[in-house]
Formats: C-alpha cells, structure tokens, sequence
C-alpha cells in the first residue's frame, strides 16, 4: 500500500486523484481487464520500455550494428535509372537498346576554348594541337565507345563529345577517369578545358552543406528554450539521428530488391529529420505533463505512449501511405523514392514509440528543467495566457481573419497556373562548377539549343528511304537550329539524328518545339510508311517526364485529400471537420507552390538563396510537398482539435473552447513547426537546386499550416461553425469504427475504476 493511503481503501487510478495526491501513488492504470485498445497496448509497452530501459536499448543498439553491418556487406550500390515506360522518349532508348545501337547509351563533354581571347581553333597550330591531344586522352578511357569532335563556327569553342553505353554499364569511377583525364589535359594546356554532360548528372555527388549543421543547432536551440533542459532538448536530436543512421543504411539492402535512386537518401533524410524530432518533441512533451501531474516515471512514459504516440503513428503512418501514393504517377523512380522515404519514416515513428521510452527512463526526473517539476498545472494542460488572448481576438474578429487570411493565401496559390514542371541542366549549377563552366561555354560558341540536343531514333528495318526526308523535314521546323546527318546502321535497322533546338532546354519553347515535331512533323513523312520515329535525349524525357506528373498530379492530390477526410471522419467523428482540415490543407500547399514558383521560375529573391538562374519546378518536389504537409498537418490537426475537443466536452461552450485549445497546444505546435522550418531552410543554402527547392517548399508549408491555418484559420471557422462542428449524421455514427487516437477510453474507464474504490 502506498504511504498515505487508508488501509483498505483501492488505490484510485485516475489522473485528477493522482494529481490531488502526487508522488503518494502508484498506479496499473491502463491495466484494466477487458480493455484492449491500441492505447492500453502502447501504455503496456511504453512503461515496459520505461522500466526495462537499458534491454531496450541493448536491442535497438544490437539492430542498428546488424543493419549497418548488413548494409556495407550486404548492400548494393545506388542507380539513378530514369526508365519510364510508355513514354515518347523511353521508346527512342528501346529502340536504339533493342536494336544494340550505341546511341542509346549517356554522353559526356569535354569543352574548350583558348586562354589567348586573340586565338581561336582555326587560327591557332598551338591550340589546334592541344585539342587533339585532349581528344586523344579521354578517347582512351574505359567504356568510352567512341568520341567526335565539334568546332563553333567562329573557331572560340571546341567539343568532345563522348559515348558512353547504357548507365547499368557504368559506376562512379567512370566519372572519376573523367575528371582525372581532364585534370591531366590541363598541366601546361593553352586552352581553358571544361567537362559536364550526363555522365556528371548521372554520377556527380551534391556536396554536403555545412548549413544542415547550422539548421540542427537551431533546433536544439530551440528545444533548450521550450524544455528549459538539456536532457529534454538533446532526446528528441538524439532519437532522429539515431533513426536516421539506421533508416539510412537500410537503404543499401532495399536497393537489392529495388532500384533506389542515388539522390533519394538525401531527400528522405531531409523529410525524416524534421518528422524525426517532431515527434520525439509531441512524445517528450506529454510525457513531461505527466510528470509534472505527479506520475511516477515509467507510468508517465506509458501514458506519453498511450496518448502522443498514437500521434506519431497516426501522422506518420499517413505520411507513409501518402509517399507511397506518389506511385501513381507511374514512374518508377519516383516510385523508389517513396519507398525509401516511406522506409526511413517507419524507422523515426518505431524509434519515436519504442526507443524513446526507454531514454525516458534513463533520464528520469532530471528531463525537467531544474528547480521544476514540470510545465504544467495540477488539473489541466498548461494555458498560456498570451495565446488564450490571440484566441480570444481572433474569436471575436472571426470574419475578418477568415476572409483576410483566405484571400492572403489565395492570392499566394494563384502563381501556380504558370507552374512549369522540368528537371534543372547545368545552366543552374554555381559558376565554380565545371558543368557549370562547360555549359556556358557551349552556348556561348554553339548557341544555348547545343546544350539540349534532341536524340532522333527511327526504325528504318522496313523502310530506310524515310531517313533523309524525315532529317529535311526536321531541320526546316522554327525550333531546330540544325540536324545532324543520320547514322544509319542498316544491320541493327535503326538511323540517328542530332536535332539541336533553338532555345535553351529549360524554356517552353523547347518542350513546345518537341510537340510539335511529334504530332506535325513526323505524321506526315511516316505517313503510309511501316517505319516509325520518336525523340529522345535528356531534354526530351525530362519533358516527358513532367508532363506525365503534371497529368497524374491532381488525381494524387484528389486521392490523399479524400484518404485526409476519411481519417478525420472516423478519428473525430465530424462531418465539417474533415471537410475543413482538406479545405486549409489545399490552402496551405497551394500558397507553398505558389511561392516555389515565384522564386525558382519568376527569380524573386532567387539571389538570397544563391540559385544562379531560375529553373523549372521539378516534378517529384510537389509530389514530395504534398504527401509530408499531408502528414504533418494531420499531426497538428489532430493535436489542436483534440485539445479543443477536450474542452468542448466538458464545457459544452464552443467559442471558450476554441480559445481553450488554441492556448494549451499552440506552444507545442509552433515549437515543432519552427524546429523543422530551422531544419527545413537549412536545405536552401545547399548547391544542388532540388535540395533548394525542397527546403524553401517545406519550410514555407510548414510556416504557413503551422501559424495562418492552425493559429488563425481554424479557430476562425470552428468558432463561426459553432456546435456544427461536431455534427454526424446517426446513421453515419453507427458505421464508423471507433479510434481513440488519445486514450479518452482509457481515461473513462480509469474514471470509473476510480468511482467504484470511492464507494
């Protein structure tokens, strides 16, 4: 019996006795027969894990040894394959693999010009001389199947093109000849030689930014000012670092089942990290309250895992399924991508729910900050008196916030009817790239369409005689510069031509010029031939590609939306709140896109972030937006409204309950909200422009969902709606399932465990 207490009398089990009475109680709360919900599992396992910490931990060390171990002897190395079926562009790579063309393969560059501005290729021995010297040393490296030569038509600028087979035939150490034979070409060279091409976007790592670093010391920063200790500041770091080693090195044994792309470790990375810490932040939190209601420890990591841990998997679980959505778009290495960050999101949710209770037991009393116990009063949520009067302004001014922001983030939304989907070239690369050097030079001496040839490949095997008025009728199109002459290899029945645009590869009017090549020009040469043309080339199938997401982009939207709606149907049993969450969710993406558009395609404060010319948005990055916001929103979402619902409950006043719960969860939503934003922005200042672009996107997203939406338009439209909030048909309440996302079943039945010992 515990001290204190009448002999005789049972123990009560409820939150509000051990509150009136704490330290003089312990409690098998959750421990009740007959009650077996998702909670009183998770409270099972979070006071184990809480008691028997250091076996826990023994057993996540021992698992993140064997799947680290298994990744470096196990694991294979990354590809980038970017097959796409059914696409205009994969069918000229078929053909040409098919057929055992060499064109079908990747290319490189080398680039050169004289360092004398008075010398040019033409005019000079010395330089005519160095060029083919360069020539001859990258002709001898391996796998390079054969090279030309090409001189601008003022002497400036000269290329070597080189011919690579296809990419499942090549590594790293390709490039890394490369680089080294270019180096080489450059001791004592009268010329200024430059490299890029395929082979460097296929293979050339993005350097690491330092300013990752400095977005995780924000963070910490900033969780050492929520929590007032170290111990509750470095839990939530420590479980995503943790959870990112392991994620990430699971990575290399995925890749043997499939094809995970080199860049997608990096961008889930990116994702976990910020959900990583957000939802150790949700489970440290609660678990702190508890304390400070006079738990004793490893209850108080059970109800943490009870309660907010239903949370984490809930949010993570829709972020899982969300990624996986982006198969829809039906291309493969999309598809990848949102397997493996689906794999790394699983890990940061499994060490949030498992790991995490047992480092709470470790830690003990001393999370707390010193010289307090915890953060909260004895009979309620902690109510900070500055958000319950922005609640209170914003109830009494609920029209004018709920048209002024709607029409803020609308008028943010409306850039995305020019969003222009593409893949960035090395036009946007920093100057101090070589890529970046050799393009320019190209242009320069060839014009800016030399930099996005367009790879023909026709199947002459039943009528070869189409091939040179198919090449007239190309070059004579406006978009075409000029067409090389085919190579026809009658054996393999397959003709190659070089059509070279224009305009550059980023511009519309390229993509433009490929359309209409395929649906005017083509038809009428082919017409009444068995023979058949497509386009291919980078240019082409980056084209492609985006058109191809641009298409599937809505229905994935539509299909998480209404996966959104159904969720929050059945976790709160609400008809108008559903609808309401998917409205603001749209809202907030929308305003995100908008401001990607802005910077990357219209070049608004594009210098602050160090982009060097604006570039498409690329495809995958709305996809990736959308399907982590849709996650994150639903974890604010739910913890808001669960809070509001609180009150709701026992008050039965909707507007003081709005108020209520804006100001018990405002603090925990904005400290995680900012916390990934600080991650999130770090990614800006990184080289690679995807990285750029993915990090200004989920920053501006998260800023918008966690202080417009969750700070001013819910409480906004909650308190306009009134007791509609909460309305559900009958009949619809007796078809839904029920979920106790918080536990409130347990509370009750705590509740009523508690009443009989006081009889």
């Amino acid at each position: 019996m515990a001290e204190g207490v009448p002999a005789g009398r049972p123990i009560p089990t409820d939150l509000r006795a051990i509150t009136l009475y704490p330290g003089r109680y312990q409690t098998d709360a959750l421990e009740i027969p007959g009650v077996a919900t998702m909670s009183s599992y998770l409270f099972r396992w979070g006071r184990f894990a809480a008691t028997h910490t250091w076996a826990v931990i023994a057993a996540w060390v021992v698992a993140a040894v064997l799947v680290v171990g298994a990744s470096v002897g196990l694991g294979e190395q990354m590809e980038d394959s970017f097959v796409v079926p059914g696409l205009d562009s994969q069918a000229a790579v078929d053909l040409l693999q098919s057929a055992g063309a060499t064109g079908g393969g990747i290319t490189a560059q080398v680039v050169m010009t004289p360092l004398d501005a008075a010398t040019t290729f033409t005019t000079s021995p010395a330089a005519r001389v160095a060029l083919d010297e360069v020539q001859s040393i990258v002709a001898g490296l391996p796998h390079v199947l054969e090279t030309t030569e090409e001189v601008s038509p003022d002497g400036t600028v000269a290329i070597v093109r080189l011919q690579y087979p296809m990419v499942a035939d090549l590594t790293t150490a390709d490039l890394e000849s490369l680089k080294a034979a270019v180096a080489e070409a450059r001791v004592g060279s009268p010329l200024q030689i430059e490299a890029g091409g395929d082979l460097f976007f296929t293979f050339e790592e993005t350097a690491s930014a330092t300013s990752e670093l400095v977005g995780l010391i924000a963070a910490m920063i900033i969780l050492l000012i929520a929590f007032g200790s170290l111990i509750a500041m470095g839990l939530p770091i420590g479980i995503a670092l943790i959870g990112l080693v392991v994620g990430v090195s699971s990575m290399a044994l995925v890749t043997r089942i499939f094809d995970i792309p080199s860049w997608a470790p990096q961008m889930a990375s990116m994702i976990a990290l910020g959900v990583g810490i957000d939802y150790a932040l949700l489970l440290v939190t609660r678990h702190r309250e508890f304390l400070a209601q006079g738990l004793p420890v490893p209850e108080a990591a059970g109800r943490a895992v009870a309660t907010a841990g239903q949370t984490v998997i809930f949010a993570g679980g829709t972020v899982v399924i969300a990624v996986l959505g982006m198969a829809f778009a039906g291309i493969p290495f999309m598809t990848a991508a949102g397997i493996a960050t689906s794999i790394i999101v699983l890990v940061m949710v499994a060490a949030s729910v498992t790991l995490l209770p047992a480092l709470l037991g470790v830690a003990g009393q001393r999370i707390n900050r010193r010289g307090r116990r915890g953060i909260v009063t004895a009979d309620a949520h902690h109510v900070s008196a500055r958000w319950m009067r922005w609640g209170s302004h914003v109830s009494r001014n609920a029209w004018f916030y709920l048209v002024g922001t709607t029409a803020l983030l609308l008028a943010l939304t409306a850039p995305v009817l020019a969003l222009r989907l593409g893949f960035p070239d090395e036009g946007s690369l920093p100057q101090s790239r070589t890529e970046r050097l050799a393009y320019d030079l190209v242009a320069q001496g060839f014009g800016p369409g030399i930099n996005g040839p367009l790879l023909i490949a026709v199947d002459v095997s039943a009528d070869p005689a189409v091939v040179e008025p198919l090449r007239e009728a190309v070059a004579a199109d406006p978009g075409i510069a000029f067409v090389t002459d085919p190579e026809v290899q009658t054996s393999a029945g397959v003709a190659t031509m070089l059509a070279f645009p224009t305009t550059a590869p980023q511009e519309d009017a390229t993509v433009a010029t490929i359309e209409r090549l395929r649906e005017d020009v083509f038809p009428p040469v082919l017409a009444g031939s068995a023979a058949s043309a497509h386009i291919g080339g980078q240019t082409a199938s980056w084209a492609d590609i985006g058109h191809k997401v641009r298409d599937r982009l809505p229905l994935f939207i539509t299909g998480v939306i209404l996966l959104s709606c159904l969720l929050l149907l059945v976790v709160f049993r609400s008809v108008l709140v559903p609808l309401k969450a998917a409205g603001m969710t749209l809202l907030s993406i929308g305003a995100a896109y908008g401001v990607i558009v802005m910077v990357f395609q219209w070049g608004w404060g594009m210098n602050l972030i160090g982009l060097e010319s604006t570039v498409p948005v690329i495809p995958f990055i709305p996809m990736f937006m959308f399907a982590v916001l849709f996650g994150l929103s639903m974890d604010y979402e739910v913890f808001l409204l669960s809070r509001i619902r609180e009150e709701y409950v026992r008050t039965g006043d909707i507007t003081a309950s709005v108020v209520r719960g804006i100001a018990s969860s405002a603090r925990v939503i904005t400290s995680a909200a900012l916390i990934m934003i600080c991650v999130y922005f770090s990614f800006v200042f990184g080289e690679d422009p995807a990285t750029k672009m993915m990090g200004l996107g989920l920053a501006t997203a998260i800023l918008i969902d966690a202080t417009i939406v969750r700070m001013v338009l819910v409480p906004a439209t909650m308190t306009l709606m009134g007791k509609a909030n909460w309305w559900l048909p009958a009949w619809l309440a007796r078809l839904l399932p029920t979920i106790d996302i918080h536990g409130d079943s347990q509370k009750s039945a705590n509740d009523r465990l508690a009443l009989s010992g006081r009889r």
